[in-house]
């Protein structure tokens, strides 16, 4: 090394240490060259059977768009992205973390030099959404209060008063609603609302309030984009020991339904598969974990794995391991029921949930997956790929009742079909058999 490369080398290894975010260097590859002590105790938890050396890899399971953002960068310097938060949610390899949002910018210093920045934003992204939601409900009561619709219910969800204004929006007479479930009026429609009006109430007694957007059903079956205020009444005796009643206020916003709809399925699907993506699967599954547990249902997991994906994509370029990934999730789809939920939680790694299912459901599933995918020629060029996958299945039991407790069942049920030659499903079937 040159006295210039070497001095140059020293300056940005203090600015690395004294910087107060996370600093790494890598190469296009991926390989981390350089990393300020931040970044390292930020990523390790990502990596606890010893830290890898790649950033790449670091980041599969939480943000796989990252090399691709990378390889599509076409200037020699610049900005590839700017504080792009990225959700890290405990799965196999995180059991007993908390959920964490990162936020990461990497800029492209010469050709093969790159630059990331990491910080925790957890707590600002987390403050930053409810004052977002509070500030956009009370900015649109200046739109005019005939808009809403006050209902009261109590904590299953029950309407026990109404106003007359539930009429002027849905059709709906106040004397109709009284003794009904709130939750009868949601017109459901897959993307959008997925937890129940009585977890929603849950919430509310928590948190104060809970604030949604959703499609609601008028008196004669159409549906209109709407949002809805879930609050504690605060008019209520402390002595009095009758069920907690609580405020529901609709708000007709029609007029945004294409753009917030739109938005919402953007933010909740994977960019590339069209599968959900880990920060939905999460948010959702852990509603259906709840809501399994209330009513005694069963609950499946498969986690999924396709086989030697990366000499797929050493082989043939990251586009034909692109055309796999879409190819599996367009089988998987196919082959799922509409309440079925496939998502996308890591690179070549895909989980389904599978509400009213048992361990030996989810593996009948799998394995008709498992033979669909084993059946598929893709092209590339003069060549023709086969590609396989290894399932791992399992029912939730008291032992594995959260989503990411589900997960990491079903992932060491996935790696021990690995271990026994790929392109197996491996299910758990004792409940079955108890």
């Amino acid at each position: 090394m040159d006295p210039g490369q070497e001095a140059e080398t020293t300056e940005l290894l203090q600015f690395l240490y004294a910087c107060p975010v996370g600093l790494m260097e890598f190469s296009r590859d991926g390989d981390i060259a350089l990393i300020n002590p931040l970044a390292m105790q930020l990523l390790m938890p990502l990596s606890p059977e010893g830290f890898a050396v790649n950033f790449y890899s670091l980041m599969e399971s939480f943000a796989p768009e990252l090399r691709n953002m990378v390889d599509n960068f076409s200037p020699n310097q610049g900005t590839i992205c700017d504080n792009q938060h990225i959700l890290v949610r405990p799965g196999s390899k995180q059991t007993g973390t908390e959920a964490r949002v990162l936020s990461c910018t990497i800029v492209r210093l010469a050709a093969n030099r790159f630059i990331a920045s990491l910080a925790d934003v957890s707590k600002q992204v987390a403050q930053a959404k409810r004052l977002s939601q509070a500030e956009t409900w009370l900015a649109s009561l200046l739109d005019g209060i005939n808009d809403f619709a006050t209902l009261s219910v109590d904590e299953h969800g029950i309407i026990i008063g109404a106003d007359g204004s539930m009429f002027r929006q849905s059709g709906f007479a106040a004397s109709e609603t009284i003794g009904l479930e709130l939750e009868s009026f949601t017109a459901h429609s897959e993307g959008f609302e997925t937890i129940s009006v009585v977890d929603q109430i849950a919430i509310a007694k928590q948190q104060g309030w809970y604030l949604s957007e959703g499609w609601q059903r008028k008196k004669g079956g159409e549906a209109y984009w709407s949002q809805r205020l879930i609050s504690v009444r605060n008019d209520a005796d402390p002595a009095d020991l009758r069920p907690a009643a609580y405020t529901a206020l609709i708000r007709d916003v029609t007029r945004h339904k294409s753009d917030t709809g739109k938005l919402l399925h953007m933010l909740r699907k994977d960019y590339l598969t069209g599968a959900w993506n880990r920060a939905h699967f999460f948010e959702a599954g852990e509603a259906e974990c709840i809501r399994a547990e209330r009513y005694g249902q069963p609950l499946a997991m498969i986690a999924i794995d396709i086989d030697h994906f990366k000499k797929v994509n050493d082989t043939y370029g990251h586009a034909v391991g692109d055309d796999v990934l879409m190819a599996f999730s367009q089988i998987c789809t196919n082959l799922l029921r509409p309440n079925d939920m496939i998502a996308r939680v890591g690179g070549e790694e895909f989980a389904i949930l599978l509400p009213s299912t048992d361990a030996e459901g989810a593996a009948n599933i799998a394995k008709r997956i498992r033979s669909a995918l084993a059946a598929m020629r893709l092209h590339a060029g003069d060549h023709t790929i086969t590609v396989t996958a290894s399932f791992g299945c399992m029912q939730m039991h008291p032992q594995a009742s959260s989503l990411a407790e589900m997960l990491a069942v079903a992932d060491t049920l996935l790696y021990k079909a690995k271990h026994a030659g790929r392109n197996r499903v491996e299910a758990d079937l004792t409940l079955e058999a108890a």
